[in-house]
């Protein structure tokens, strides 16, 4: 089968794309830069820029009150889908690291949204069990541990209220899921793409958007 658009994303059309989306406003732009500045090896993990008006638009689309996201880091995705939300609304934020998600709690109180975020540091699972078991999870964004996938899915797909929306980052994880001997993050994304598509309770597209989108609806 052949693809049906053969564009290459170059550099030159990579800056047409951000110029036509919503523009990061000061603070989300600050914490882009501050993030590449101080971690400058780890500055990967952070959602890609496109991303951030995109989880915006998901959350006004689907009028998300309740959010979780598992894998905070400095806090750029979840500051996106915070300012997004009606101002009573509530995003749980999950993340092992103090250190990272310090640079987040700046960014959330410079943006006014502090009061809308809880994060909990802790491992996501642990945070996940704790939660209600009834559906009341409008939206969940899960950029975390890849070998991981597969039980974060199985704890937030009971969780999640119908129509609702879980929207999984990194499901190309740069091209390796096309490896036959894929080992450890890039296995793992293998695995939840399977398990993912198979699973009746939920519609999914998987959409080749920067390292890789997967949106997927609760029936």
């Amino acid at each position: 089968m052949t693809k049906g658009n053969s564009t290459k994303i170059t550099d030159e059309l990579y800056q047409y794309v951000l110029a036509h989306n919503p523009p990061l406003d000061e603070v989300q732009r600050g914490l882009v830069e501050t993030t590449y500045k101080v971690f400058p090896d780890s500055a990967g993990m952070q959602s890609a820029q496109e991303q951030g008006p995109l989880l915006a638009f998901l959350v006004r689309l689907t009028g998300a009150r309740h959010i979780v996201e598992l894998g905070t880091f400095t806090g750029f995705s979840s500051l996106s889908m915070a300012q997004a939300m009606p101002a009573d609304g509530r995003l749980i934020a999950c993340d092992v690291s103090e250190e990272w998600t310090a640079y987040a709690r700046e960014a959330w109180a410079k943006a006014g949204v502090a009061d809308r975020i809880d994060l909990r540091i802790a491992p996501a699972l642990e945070t996940l069990r704790a939660m209600p078991a009834e559906p009341h999870i409008d939206l969940a964004y899960m950029d975390a541990d890849k070998q991981s996938q597969i039980a974060y899915w199985e704890e937030l797909v009971p969780r999640l209220r119908q129509g609702a929306l879980l929207v999984t980052d990194n499901t190309l994880f740069h091209g390796s899921v096309l490896d036959p001997a894929a080992t450890g993050g890039a296995a793992g994304v293998q695995a939840y793409n399977d398990h993912v598509v198979a699973d009746p309770r939920m519609e999914s597209v998987l959409l080749a958007i920067s390292d890789g989108i997967t949106l997927s609806r609760k029936r």
